[in-house]
């Protein structure tokens, strides 16, 4: 190839994205249309832009352009946020055991952040205190604690032993668990509806309100994990290639923690346990794309949102007029998957 044409490709990767990506871009727009415009008076795609100008759109009535900019949008905005930040939280803590099994889901981290959070609404009927204010940030602080402990437990001679991960990893599963069933049996009525709402993960209680208090720590863990995509493509080639290339890796995998903790405890608050996104999205992307984050974590992000708004459409319109909870749906589509990523990896066929 002469050094012209490598220059063209080179100049045509770098302004035009990966046609994956685009891809994505186009099937997130139909699904915006179809999240937004859909209810259970059926779909209307000029419903879900009427909100924009209204005055063009007369046949809509105030009550039904209230409907959408209430509560459809801030439905909407919540299943692309958690989609966008589970699974970039997921891409990144893979990256930081090197690992394509880690996942926050499996390895504890949204069930840390969902004891806590549990155990703040058990707390606020008790002791009558406005537990809500405060969910996002006792999650973040569950997340926190057990990202930090699963990776010390892990860590040996420098490296992540990734037996010892997912062994404590379904430890903690268990013991939360276990100590969210001894919240619910001491709950009040109230508090149990708010516990059995966090541990089946549903978008049903998106509200501007909530969305703004949560909005500041998942946009950060966002940007900061995007902003650090590099030093983490350097940290897959190794720990002492890392440093070789001039990356404080020490300093790198505090921020991932701190950045992944921030995500997931937010996450965890606004929509409770929602599992297999962070897992499995990351996997799809990288058999797409290959393992290079520049391209992998933006389209993982943008999968991500795929998978939440299509799961959230189908949680509200398989059993109508009822709602399933979304955990019930990416579980369902997630767990079969990761059996076969499972299968795959034990014949060799599975890279970090």
């Amino acid at each position: 190839m002469s050094t012209f044409a490598s220059i063209t490709l080179q100049m045509t990767a770098r302004f035009f994205p990966n046609k994956w990506i685009i891809a994505c871009v186009l099937c997130i727009a139909v699904l915006s249309l179809i999240s937004i415009g859909f209810g259970p008076a059926g779909w209307d795609w000029q419903l879900a832009i009427a909100w924009l100008a209204p005055e063009y759109f007369t046949q809509f009535d105030a009550l039904q352009i209230n409907v959408v900019t209430q509560i459809r949008l801030p439905r909407f905005m919540l299943a692309v946020m958690i989609g966008l930040v589970l699974a970039q939280t997921g891409t990144a803590t893979q990256a930081l055991c090197r690992n394509p099994l880690a996942d926050p889901s499996i390895i504890g981290i949204s069930s840390g952040a969902a004891v806590v959070a549990v155990a703040f609404i058990a707390l606020g009927t008790q002791f009558d205190f406005q537990a809500n204010k405060y969910l996002p940030y006792a999650a973040f602080i569950g997340a926190f604690v057990v990202t930090l402990f699963v990776y010390l437990v892990a860590k040996q001679a420098g490296q992540v032993n990734v037996t010892t991960l997912i062994l404590v990893g379904v430890a903690i599963n268990a013991l939360a668990f276990a100590l969210i069933g001894l919240l619910s049996f001491y709950a009040d009525d109230s508090a149990l509806r708010l516990i059995n709402y966090w541990t089946m993960g549903s978008l049903g209680g998106a509200n501007w309100a909530n969305l703004s208090q949560a909005m500041p720590l998942l946009l950060i863990s966002a940007i900061g994990l995007w902003y650090l995509k590099e030093p983490m493509n350097c940290l897959l080639l190794g720990e002492s290639q890392a440093q070789y290339l001039g990356i404080n890796t020490h300093t790198l995998k505090f921020q991932i923690i701190i950045l992944v903790a921030l995500g997931v405890g937010a996450s965890v608050a606004l929509t409770g346990l929602i599992g297999f996104v962070g897992l499995v999205v990351p996997h799809i992307a990288r058999l797409m794309v290959g393992p290079h984050l520049r391209i992998m974590m933006p389209l993982s992000m943008l999968l991500g949102i795929i998978v939440l708004l299509l799961s959230d459409w189908l949680a509200r319109t398989l059993v109508m007029p009822a709602e399933l909870p979304i955990g019930i749906i990416t579980a369902l589509l997630g767990a079969p998957l990761f059996i076969y990523l499972i299968l795959k990896s034990k014949h060799g066929g599975l890279g970090a």
